[in-house]
């Protein structure tokens, strides 16, 4: 190696190398010299022969780096592969799904360029100084190809766990990828140029502004994604509402500088990250985990139909099973209160009263209460009356289901609904609604009739 110039790798020498005598001898007889004396002697002129030398000797140093490559991989693949499948633990297997340690064998050809180089072009310092440059540049590559093989592989073993679930370790991964990835570019420049990595470092504070401006969305990210986290706000799965953003939907992907929602319509909203810091969102992960998803539905009313409860209406109430202890404690207190009053009852005004509304509404309250998949404990269960409007009079069903499931939450909410409006005549109610096209023809065609 005593023609190697300052540019070529000076880890190695060719003593340390394992001694093969078959490579030796490859090598030994496989010099530019040798190979150009070779063509001559097959009658070559001497400038074509040292030319078809120089390339025959470079083709064979690509094929023994390629050939030691191959071994490398059969040796991982067949040797240290094995053993880490037979072993107990089981996040030794990343390192394989990952390769990790397949990216190692990618060293071997520059060892053996950086050892042979020297030999197989003894009299060519020029040649023998490029191919230094050239395994420089190959060997920061690898590293940082390396680099990020254990990156991912400490990200699967992280997100494999628990914690991980919650807290995913893309951003953060992919934050170190960048900060390293742009470490290796100035040892990439350092190794081409020739020039000390410290005269780039140096350098790096002159073009931080174009940087910052550069990588803008990376560093905002990365401070988003270091709030998200530590503040718990998204996680992958989550299902989060964003209508400035037009997004509605669970989501599938935080990285550092996006985020990605799958709408319920199957496409894809990107979002900054940072747009979760800067902007508003609805997170519905809690109503996941409390284990109830909110009803909050009205029927409206027709008031014209609205009354006091008759003795019939009455007797069709005591035959409703869920409405027997209600009509026992109102009809007893509503007796109470009007001999209290002693007035003459045969004025509806003068007395108390059960209307059909209230009844209704207790009925709704009743019919909720035994509902199986209505949750009874710890979340609101009420029906109230709201503002009467243009409409009808509201009565808002409010309450919460035990099943979260998109799918299942739709129809319990519909077989609800679906008994409430077809129980409403028996209570002598119906529902308030806008007058359609069918109804003006009928008045209409009457009014026809009538001329």
């Amino acid at each position: 190696m005593s023609h190697c110039e300052p540019n070529c790798l000076p880890f190695l020498t060719k003593n340390q190398l394992l001694k093969n005598p078959a490579t030796t001898l490859i090598t030994d007889n496989m010099t530019t010299d040798t190979l150009t004396q070779w063509f001559m002697n097959r009658g070559l002129n001497p400038e074509i022969a040292e030319m078809i030398g120089i390339l025959s000797a470079f083709i064979v140093l690509i094929f023994l780096a390629l050939f030691a490559n191959y071994l490398a991989k059969a040796f991982i693949a067949r040797v240290i592969h094995p053993l880490i499948h037979k072993t107990a633990i089981e996040w030794d297997d990343l390192l394989i799904e990952k390769r990790v340690i397949v990216r190692f064998s990618h060293i071997v050809p520059a060892v053996i360029i950086h050892i042979y180089a020297g030999t197989i072009f003894a009299n060519y310092p020029e040649i023998v100084a490029n191919f230094g440059v050239i395994v420089n540049t190959y060997l920061v590559v690898i590293v940082l190809f390396i680099i990020d093989g254990v990156l991912n592989f400490l990200r699967a073993v992280w997100e494999s766990g628990p914690v991980g679930k919650s807290y995913p370790a893309k951003s953060f991964t992919q934050a170190a990828k960048l900060v390293i990835n742009m470490i290796g570019i100035i040892f990439i420049l350092s190794a081409v140029l020739g020039k000390s990595p410290l005269v780039f470092f140096s350098g790096l504070g002159a073009i931080t502004a174009i940087l910052l401006l550069i990588f803008k969305d990376a560093i905002l990210g990365l401070v988003a994604g270091f709030q998200l986290s530590v503040n718990n706000m998204v996680m992958v799965g989550d299902w989060i509402e964003m209508p400035a953003r037009g997004a509605d939907g669970d989501v599938i992907d935080v990285s550092l500088t996006t985020v990605k929602v799958q709408n319920w319509d199957k496409t894809v909203t990107t979002i900054p990250t940072y747009a979760l810091i800067s902007d508003s969102f609805k997170n519905w992960r809690g109503m996941s985990e409390s284990g109830g998803r909110r009803i909050k539905r009205s029927i409206f009313l027709d008031m014209r139909t609205m009354k006091f409860a008759d003795e019939t209406l009455l007797e069709r109430f005591k035959r409703i099973r869920i409405l027997r202890p209600y009509l026992e404690r109102k009809l007893d207190d509503i007796q109470k209160y009007n001999a209290d009053v002693g007035e003459d009852l045969n004025e509806l005004i003068n007395g108390r009263r059960l209307t059909n509304v209230g009844t209704f509404r207790a009925y709704c309250v009743a019919y909720l209460r035994n509902h199986p998949k209505i949750h009874q404990k710890g979340m609101t269960l009420l029906v109230r009356q709201l503002s009467a409007s243009e409409k009808g009079l509201p009565i808002e069903i409010y309450c919460f289901t035990n099943d979260t499931a998109w799918v299942n939450y739709e129809d319990i909410q519909g077989d609800i609904f679906d008994h409430l409006f077809s129980i409403l005549p028996e209570f002598g109610l119906s529902v308030f609604q806008a007058p359609s096209g069918a109804d003006l023809e009928k008045v209409g065609a009457s009014l026809h009739l009538k001329d």
